[in-house]
């Protein structure tokens, strides 16, 4: 594969992953309701789901995924109900300096298998690689699979980077909102209205 295909795709893919959307809002939110290492974990989940939309799009799972009408829409589902269970988790919570403390006390387990979870539950990302990957595949050279393994393994190696770069930016905040009540109040307001409203977006969102 050429130097500059790889290129190309690096600079789609970062700028794909800066754009504002679930994943790094997610990461954003638990980095900021808990500290930095809430949103490592998180971004290591994340990533790790990406690991299954990847291969589905090298075998061509994502291809019947979108060709199925049932199926997108009950991975669409799921994701939605999943994400909404979140936002109402997230409102019950107390918003004081002990729950703040609670909540950094979580295992990060916990937080790493969630992102793995969203991940995997949001069909859009299958079918995005499905999209993406073979844009930038060589037709010239052999193994397209590996090829997009390849590729799959670029982008999420960047997007390690960026959600870890947010995470150690948010993280910062958290200690100021520990300290402040209504700070913690806010955060916990908007965290569960932002898992809300990427929850109904996906569960009306269309291929």
């Amino acid at each position: 594969m050429e130097m500059s295909l790889l290129l190309s795709f690096l600079g789609a893919a970062v700028l794909l992953t800066l754009m504002p959307g679930p994943d790094n809002l997610f990461v954003l939110a638990q980095s900021i309701s808990q500290n930095k290492q809430a949103g490592l974990a998180t971004s290591l989940g994340l990533c790790s789901g990406l690991l299954v939309h990847i291969t589905a799009a090298a075998v061509g799972i994502s291809a019947i995924l979108y060709q199925s009408s049932l199926a997108f829409s009950i991975v669409k589902y799921l994701g939605a109900a999943y994400l909404l269970y979140m936002a109402y988790q997230a409102f019950r919570e107390r918003a004081s300096t002990s729950t703040i403390k609670n909540q950094q006390s979580r295992s990060y387990s916990s937080l790493y298998r969630k992102g793995i979870v969203m991940n995997i539950l949001n069909p859009k990302v299958s079918l995005f690689f499905l999209a993406l990957l073979p844009q930038f595949i060589d037709q010239n050279a052999s193994y397209p699979a590996l090829q997009m393994v390849l590729l799959g393994g670029i982008f999420i190696l960047q997007a390690l980077l960026i959600f870890s770069g947010i995470s150690l930016f948010a993280g910062k905040l958290s200690t100021f909102v520990s300290r402040n009540e209504k700070a913690s109040r806010r955060i916990n307001l908007l965290k569960g209205t932002l898992l809300a409203v990427i929850g109904i977006q996906i569960a009306f969102s269309e291929k």
